[in-house]
Formats: structure tokens, C-alpha cells, sequence
């Protein structure tokens, strides 16, 4: 099923530098043991630039209803909406049923401004309105699935049997399994009648949680802080308006992002939305945590999903699903960006991986050697090993190829290691063989694996006694900044090249193939030195 995106009602409304913003709120969970700790919380939520807070009393202890609520919802600086989950739809309460929508109406009672009854019981609790209920209390309806996500078909249903109860407001989160499981729940969204809040639990359901924004959601949540969350896979307030710009995501917003797996260590969301925002570009850039390429690109072919950044482990899948290739990226046999042509929707897939590594390894060599990019690449006739033949090894192999080194590519698989060192007139040799090798010193050393990348950072493709025959060794990890592998190579004497900056010399690349604007190059620097 391919989702299409498609003309959305959103009113705007007018946000503080003068800008439009969408009507998608942002709701901050509160959940705490104590009524003292909830209103601290609750201030808290206002000072980060939270919309409304969910009073999740299924959280406190020692719940005194009247007295509590009359509290919590009198002294809230932000308008409120009570939640009293129970135990069998995920929450903490696990008492008597009509006590807890005895709660619940008293919160209507007392002024709160939604409330959140599930779809299970519904219709009893609409049932034991009075007639003269407060109007201006608005009732959520709610369901949710921590097991998948059903059918558009199903889906809808759910939305029709949800509208029946009388719901003013309704409410759907499930779980994703996959990252396209997010697009069945946009389809429903976009076609809603009625305000709807439409979420996808779990890791792989984050592009959800911002492109409510997109798809006319009635409200997001964001969470205090980093980890404390009410459900699987919340952002936080900070990241929803400073991370993804998410006041001026609207219906026309272009959707970019990195594409790999594992994909949370990215620092690309922070560099490409900074830079959006900076330029007025009108696009969000998010990390896709994907398991099937080919799955994503065939289910989000809207032109509104414009481009792709391809990161480990997807960078040959990708080639293998655009409609053209550049030279060099089919030379190489992967790519590491996609655009989408506007005019017709052909996927174009190019690979600018080496540009940027190469770039930075140039200037280390010459930085120690003194020459000048005048008197030729500093590489040529060098020993040049190459760890990893993947799709970064192989497009790094073949910028050392071009500039004249003599290439050794060094993989676990031997045969991987053949195939690539013929296409690039060089040598092959397993993994378990580099700490051996040094058929000469001052040698360059360049690992395009994710050996060392956080959380493994006690990791290294090599051993530090073979670190000595090289003059330069370079790290394609970004995180952390300095490797185990880089730290070692230090104290072994060689000069050390960061992967940001091969990150870096993409990102002004990227940048302008995603836009058609120049890059802003200083910002670029200065957001990606802030998140190392």
C-alpha cells in the first residue's frame, strides 16, 4: 500500500517571531507520586513551551479524588486533560471501575478540560452522564493496540465504532513493528471528519509522533525529559520544537531523513533541521529506522517524502531502488543520498560518501606534511587499507583508487575483500590478517565499519601495536567523536581524522541537493560541534 498524501484542513495560527503554526498541540505527560510533585511538573511543561498536560493520576499515590483534582486542575498554569489509565490498557490503576469514572466525571465537574475515557467502556461512562454535563469539557476516546498496527480497513472501523460512543475527540495509538506500519495510520488521519489524535507506539513509530504535525493531528505528546515517558517512543517538548521545528511543520512540509539501522546515534537530524530553518526551507529531516529499503520506498511514495540520506547498513539496498544512478555511486554499488525529482517522482540515487572522506584525509595528510593542494593529492602512490566493504568501503576505496593510492581493502569476508579490490586494482586480505600487515610504514588506515560506535565503544577494528606502521588513520564512526580506534592511533603517533568531518563535507552537499539553496556552511559547523 502506498500512502499519497493529500490537501489537509489546518487552521494556522500565529506564533511569537510573527511565523504560522499549525494547530497540532503538544501535550506534556505528567506523572508523578504527589500532587506537590505533579504542579512542579506542570510549570515545568508551561516554561518548555507545552500546549496542555495530561494529568496521569494513575501515577499518584494515595489518589484522594475531590481534593487532588480540585488541585491539580485549579492551580495548572496550562489547560488540562485527566487521564486515569487502568492496568488493562497500560496504565497503573488496578482498582474499582466505577470509582475511576467517578473520578473522571468529578474532573469534568471541577474544570478540566478533557478527559480521557477507553473505547472498553465508553459507552457505560457516556451512559452515566447527567444531561446538563459541562459543555466545554471536551471527552477523548481512546484505544490502544501495544501489540501492531491493524489495517487501514480495520483502522477506519475503529475510527467509525470510536465516533459512535460520542467521542468529541478521537484518540488511536498503536505499535509499530515496522516503520511502514506509520503510513496506515496517516491514511486515516488525513481522511478524519472528526479531530483526531493518531499515534504509532515504539521506536520505529517516532516519524508519527512529528508528522502529526503534517497530517492534521489534534495533539502530539512530548515528554519532560529524556526516558520518562507515558508510552513507548515519546520525544521530548525540547526535541519536538528545537530538534524538529515542529510549530512550522504544515501540510506542504517536504519530509528528508537518514535512513539506516540502528539509526538513534545519528546527528544528522540536528544539522539538516537547523539548517532548514535557517534558509526558510520548508522541510523536515528525520532519523528512519528501517528494515526493508525497498518496503519504505514503495509505501512512502508521495512526492512529499523528497530525499534520503543512506547511512549503514542500507546503502547497496538503496541503489537497488532508484529508478537512476549517477556514474560513480553505480561504479561504486552504492549510494548514500536519494532524491526524489519533483516533476515525475523518478528516485535518483548518488554517492558522495568518498567526496567527503577524501576531502578530509587530504587535508590531514597535507596539515602534516606541509604540501599544498596545488602540488597534487597527497595520497598518490600511499598505501591506502581500507576496513570494511560495504557500502562507505566501497566508495572510499574507490576515491583512494582515483587519487592514485595503492588500495588494500581488509574485510572479515574474503571474497566481499576480492570483489571490491579488483574493481579497484588492489589488494585483499581478511580482517584477521591487518594486524599483521605492514608491507611498509606510514601507511593511511581508514575504517569505514561501525566497530567502535556508541553503545560498543570499547571496540576497534585493530590492535594498537599495528597502529605504528600508519601515518593517518581516519574513522568513518561519528559517535563518539574520538574511537577507541582514533585515541589508540593518537597515541601511537599517527595523525587522526574525525568521521565528522567527512559527516561535515557531505552535509554541505546534501544540504543543496535536498534544497537547491547554498549550505550554510558556519551553521552547519557550529550545531554539529554543540552535539558531539
Amino acid at each position: 500500500m502506498a500512502f499519497e498524501s493529500s490537501t489537509l484542513p489546518i487552521t494556522d495560527f500565529q506564533i511569537g517571531d510573527g511565523a504560522q503554526r499549525n494547530s497540532t498541540l503538544i501535550c506534556v505527560p505528567i506523572m508523578a507520586e504527589s500532587v506537590e510533585e505533579m504542579l512542579v511538573k506542570m510549570r515545568k511543561a508551561k516554561e518548555l513551551g507545552g500546549d496542555l498536560v495530561e494529568i496521569r493520576v494513575d501515577f499518584l499515590k494515595n489518589f484522594i479524588p475531590k481534593q487532588d483534582l480540585d488541585i491539580l486542575i485549579k492551580q495548572a498554569p496550562l489547560p488540562t486533560l485527566v487521564t486515569f489509565r487502568p492496568r488493562w490498557e497500560g496504565g497503573r490503576y488496578d482498582g474499582d471501575e466505577s470509582k475511576r469514572q467517578e473520578a473522571l466525571r468529578l474532573a469534568m465537574e471541577l474544570g478540566a478540560n478533557y478527559i480521557d475515557i477507553e473505547l472498553k467502556v465508553a459507552h457505560d461512562f457516556f451512559s452515566s452522564l447527567p444531561r446538563d454535563r459541562p459543555e466545554n469539557v471536551k471527552i477523548i476516546v481512546s484505544s490502544h493496540n501495544y501489540e501492531s498496527t491493524p489495517s487501514v480497513e480495520e483502522l477506519g472501523d475503529l475510527v467509525a465504532r470510536i465516533q459512535a460512543t460520542g467521542a468529541d475527540i478521537v484518540k488511536i495509538a498503536t505499535t509499530a513493528l515496522d516503520i511502514i506500519d506509520n503510513a496506515r495510520l496517516f491514511q486515516v488521519l488525513v481522511h478524519s471528519q472528526v479531530p483526531m489524535i493518531g499515534l504509532v507506539m515504539g521506536e520505529r513509530g517516532l516519524m508519527s509522533r512529528i508528522l502529526a504535525a503534517k497530517f492534521g493531528g489534534f495533539l502530539t505528546f512530548g515528554t519532560l525529559e529524556e526516558g520518562v515517558i507515558s508510552a513507548p517512543g515519546q520525544p521530548t517538548v525540547k526535541e519536538l520544537l528545537d530538534l524538529y521545528n515542529m510549530r512550522h511543520i504544515g501540510p506542504d512540509t517536504k519530509v528528508h531523513g537518514v535512513i539506516g539501522n540502528p539509526i538513534d546515534h545519528s546527528k544528522s537530524p540536528h544539522l539538516y533541521n537547523a539548517a532548514f530553518k535557517s534558509t526558510g526551507f520548508n522541510g523536515i529531516y528525520l532519523p528512519l529506522l528501517v528494515d526493508n529499503v525497498s518496503n519504505f520506498i514503495t509505501t512512502y511514495s508521495s512526492p512529499d517524502f523528497a530525499g534520503y540520506s543512506y547511512t549503514i547498513p542500507h546503502k547497496e539496498a538503496g541503489l537497488k531502488c532508484c529508478d537512476e544512478v549517477d556514474p560513480i555511486a553505480e561504479s561504486i554499488g552504492a549510494i548514500s543520498c536519494m532524491i526524489r525529482r519533483p516533476t515525475d517522482g523518478k528516485l535518483f540515487g548518488y554517492n558522495i560518501d568518498y567526496l567527503g572522506a577524501i576531502a578530509a584525509i587530504e587535508e590531514g595528510l597535507r596539515a602534516t606534511s606541509g604540501a599544498t593542494p596545488a602540488s597534487g593529492s597527497p595520497l598518490a602512490g600511499q598505501i591506502f587499507v581500507v576496513i570494511g566493504a560495504g557500502g562507505a568501503g566501497k566508495a572510499i576505496a574507490y576515491g583512494g583508487y582515483e587519487k592514485g593510492a595503492r588500495v588494500v581493502v581488509a574485510n572479515r569476508t574474503y571474497d566481499k575483500a576480492k570483489e571490491l579490490a579488483s574493481k579497484v586494482g588492489g589488494q585483499a586480505i581478511t580482517l584477521s590478517e591487518l594486524n599483521e600487515f605492514h608491507p611498509e610504514e606510514g601507511m593511511i588506515l581508514v575504517n569505514t565499519t561501525s566497530v567502535g560506535m556508541k553503545p560498543k565503544i570499547d571496540e576497534t577494528p585493530v590492535s594498537k601495536e599495528a597502529l605504528k606502521h600508519y601515518s593517518l588513520v581516519f574513522d568513518a564512526v561519528c559517535t563518539p567523536k574520538l574511537t577507541r580506534l582514533l585515541r589508540e592511533a593518537q597515541e601511537s603517533g599517527a595523525t587522526i581524522v574525525y568521521g565528522a568531518e567527512m559527516f561535515i563535507n557531505q552535509a554541505f552537499v546534501q544540504f543543496e541537493m535536498f534544497t537547491g539553496l547554498p549550505a550554510p556552511k558556519r551553521l552547519i559547523r557550529d550545531v554539529l560541534a554543540r552535539n558531539t
